[in-house]
Formats: C-alpha cells, sequence, structure tokens
C-alpha cells in the first residue's frame, strides 16, 4: 500500500514540475515577443539572457528611427556585462557579419532583436604565451 502512494506521489511531482516548466517557457517565449527578440544560438543562463535582451531593447529604443549606432550598442553591451559579470566580453553588433568564436562555458548568446544582429560572448583573460 504505501509503495503505491510514494509512486503516486512521485508521478504528481514529475507532473507539476512538467507543468512549471512548460509555463517557463511560455513566459520567456512571450517575453521574447514583447521585446522582438528572436534567440539564434545560446550557450547561457535565462537570466543574463534577460538582462542582454533588455539592454538591447532599451539602447536600441533610445536612437533615432533608421539611425542603428552598432558600435555605440555594441560598446554599452560589453560594458554592462563586464562590470556586472566579470571580463572579458565581447560584442558584436550589425545586420550583416560572419563569425567563428571559441567563448566561455555559459558566456555565448547570438539573437536578434529588430533586423538587427547580436553576437556576445566572453572569453578568459590569460596571459600569451610567447
Amino acid at each position: 500500500m504505501m509503495e503505491g502512494a510514494e509512486e503516486e506521489l512521485e508521478r504528481r511531482s514529475k507532473f507539476l514540475s512538467s507543468l512549471i516548466q512548460k509555463k517557463k517557457a511560455v513566459e520567456q517565449e512571450e517575453h521574447h515577443d514583447r521585446l522582438n527578440v528572436r534567440v539564434r544560438a545560446c550557450d547561457m543562463p535565462l537570466p543574463l539572457q534577460n538582462r542582454a535582451f533588455r539592454c538591447a531593447r532599451d539602447l536600441l529604443d533610445s536612437m533615432p528611427p533608421k539611425k542603428l549606432d552598432s558600435k555605440r550598442l555594441a560598446l554599452a553591451l560589453k560594458k554592462e556585462f563586464d562590470s556586472s559579470y566579470g571580463p572579458a566580453w565581447h560584442c558584436i553588433v550589425g545586420t550583416s557579419f560572419g563569425s567563428y568564436v571559441t567563448h566561455s562555458l555559459g558566456g555565448f548568446l547570438y539573437f536578434s532583436i529588430d533586423k538587427v544582429y547580436i553576437l556576445l560572448f566572453k572569453t578568459a583573460v590569460e596571459p600569451l604565451d610567447h
């Protein structure tokens, strides 16, 4: 009798967990829609992603329409992440570019917002071996 009850509790617990995960996924999608964000590739925790999206959205909204200052946007995101999460963050912003980078674990985000593409990634700071 006890075994059956434990299995039922386990089953219900798993079911509730899956519902919570689904709700979080839906909320994240709604958040993306509001900011007009599309994640292209990612290895980054959600809170950091959301920080990048919010920061990019605010900066884009502060620029005159049709006047993208990609250097300013890249610098602002880099500074924001360097100061919040330590060096060394790199940011590339534009409407057309190719890239190939090595990044620290959990420190990579490639996304688009409106028609702008943003690549944000972290690398370890180490002295160069000569």
